[in-house]
């Protein structure tokens, strides 16, 4: 990326940058206490946008709605900690038929709760320890009570709780070969086949079985935020071990992390942005050095305007396709985070400032853009799209 930063990219940007977050955010609100992604596309409330949403308004000077963000997050969670990852407050009938359950969705998301609320409490913001409790009683159902996969990760039971819903690592559980037709009619029908607790908590999911290793390092990451707060040395002993089983995960050759479960030789190889993430939790230097190289390489993650969601060489490239090649900017945020947060002598921590400035740039760009084409800036999917604030943590201003 530091060859084909455009000159000048991220010049000027971060106080437009700040008024524009603002005014999308503003936009955004929902009275009855979360942001709306996207008023038109997205008027619901999804897990993991909230917890970003919450990072951004406490950015902006709002602790307030960033409470109110996280307190929402767990209005519907149920006893055995299940958190789900949509939220219908606006309409408690919508959907009610695909999920089987009133007012929310009965599948979860990436845990990052867990980040969000140590975030706060590193800015001073105090959040009821109701709120609290909730988080780690979410963290401790994916931990204890959720299936996990023959290499001891913790299984996925749907592609949306990974957030990379059209990822072609998936591809290989796509009926008839990958397809958005065939691809949308698998994730309806994927519903109904979760294997289901007393209270309809997703424990198992027999069509999607896949050990993510993008969702299990976040579960892990989250986990050991939240104990950096709490305290909790269970929840620091149980993500110790899924990052024992994470690491090994690791392909020299590919050079990424890959997925368990039935993809492992096949489509869970594919070289995408989020099967990086496990470089928030892993140590070994070789991995942490071969993520960096490709963060910066224009050949593989590299770009102007952020990281590929996808590695140029894969063949499923393409940077307009939702999930397929795009930035996504949640995924730059958390990988400039495990940059940021690397000590100095890490390879890791030279990708930090490139980045930042690379995602910032293709936020501006694209005009808050859910994401992004990696080369040009240009947006895709809907615009704005709150999350994509996150870039104003990311700005040098």
């Amino acid at each position: 990326m530091t060859d084909t930063m455009p000159d000048g990219a991220a010049d000027g940007t971060p106080d437009d940058l700040r008024t524009m977050t603002a005014a999308a955010l503003d936009a955004a609100w929902v009275d009855l206490g979360y942001t709306a992604p996207n008023t038109d596309v997205y008027p619901w409330l999804w897990l993991w946008d909230s917890c970003f949403h919450a990072l951004v308004w406490a950015e902006l000077d709002r602790p307030e709605r960033a409470v109110a963000e996280m307190t929402s997050v767990f209005a519907a969670a149920d006893p055995s900690g299940f958190v789900p990852h949509m939220g219908y407050q606006l309409d408690p009938r919508a959907h009610a038929e695909l999920w089987g359950r009133r007012g929310s969705s009965s599948i979860t998301q990436p845990p990052m709760y867990g980040h969000a609320l140590a975030e706060l409490d590193r800015r001073g913001v105090d959040v009821a320890d109701a709120v609290w409790e909730s988080a780690a009683a979410g963290l401790r159902f994916l931990l204890r009570r959720r299936a996990r996969t023959a290499g001891g990760l913790v299984a996925v039971v749907h592609p949306w709780e990974t957030g990379c819903d059209d990822s072609p690592r998936w591809d290989d559980l796509c009926p008839g070969g990958f397809s958005l037709q065939r691809w949308r009619r698998f994730k309806n029908e994927a519903v109904a086949q979760v294997v289901r607790g007393p209270s309809g908590e997703p424990l198992a999911g027999p069509a999607f079985p896949v050990g993510s290793v993008g969702f299990n390092a976040l579960v892990a990451w989250n986990a050991l935020e939240l104990a950096s707060v709490t305290d909790d040395s269970t929840l620091v002993a149980e993500a110790s071990d899924l990052i024992v089983a994470l690491e090994a995960r690791w392909d020299d050759d590919a050079a990424t992390w890959v997925d368990d479960g039935p993809t492992a030789s096949g489509s869970g190889r594919v070289r995408t942005a989020d099967a990086l993430l496990p470089v928030l939790v892993a140590t070994a230097p070789d991995a942490r050095t071969a993520v960096a190289d490709q963060l910066l390489d224009p050949a593989a993650h590299g770009a102007p305007y952020g990281p590929r969601g996808v590695h140029r060489a894969e063949p499923s490239y393409d940077p307009a396709s939702y999930w397929r090649g795009p930035v996504w900017p949640q995924v730059a945020y958390l990988l400039w985070v495990a940059s940021s947060r690397a000590p100095d002598g890490d390879p890791l921590a030279s990708a930090a400032s490139t980045l930042g400035a690379a995602t910032v740039a293709g936020a501006t760009a694209s005009g808050l853009a859910e994401y992004w084409d990696p080369d040009t800036g240009v947006g895709g999917g809907a615009v704005p799209q709150s999350w994509t604030g996150l870039a104003l943590l990311m700005s040098p201003g």
